[in-house]
């Protein structure tokens, strides 16, 4: 069980928190939930309908497409954040490499957290941005190496 003040500093050093208000961040580090998983468990896989955010307390973990991985996340790091706004099925799956600790964050938990400070939206709205640059760097280098 991680204290308080772990929580808060683990939640003020995920990219889409880090300009919150120290108030806030401990009021919502406070209400996720802290859910363990062995290695080589599937978190959540593609396709499967999503409504919460995770972030790595301990561990790795790896966003996959089936044999293709897409990145591999550590301690700090959140993943399922897409699946809170748009209600569609998880675009990738993801796989503990090793036993991990995660927080989650619900969709419901979040909805009542934005109303209460909307900053939430835009550092997510940032955050899914970068996500969507690299992606194209990536499928544009891809395919110039085919060329």
């Amino acid at each position: 069980m991680l204290t308080s003040i772990d929580r808060l500093l683990l939640v003020r050093g995920v990219p889409i928190f880090k300009e919150l208000r120290d108030d806030f961040l401990v009021r919502l580090a406070s209400i996720m939930n802290e859910v363990s998983y062995p290695s080589s468990r599937m978190i959540f896989a593609q396709g499967q309908e999503g409504r919460s955010l995770y972030i790595v307390v301990a561990g790795k973990v790896r966003v996959h497409l089936e044999d293709k991985d897409l990145a591999i996340l550590d301690k700090g790091s959140c993943f399922g954040e897409m699946s809170l706004f748009d209600a569609e099925p998880r675009s990738a799956s993801v796989t503990a490499i090793t036993s991990c600790d995660c927080l989650v964050l619900t969709q419901q938990q979040l909805y009542e957290a934005i109303d209460e400070t909307p900053d939430i939206a835009v550092n997510i709205i940032r955050l899914l941005s970068r996500r969507i640059r690299t992606q194209n760097i990536q499928i544009n280098e891809l395919q110039a190496s085919k060329k």
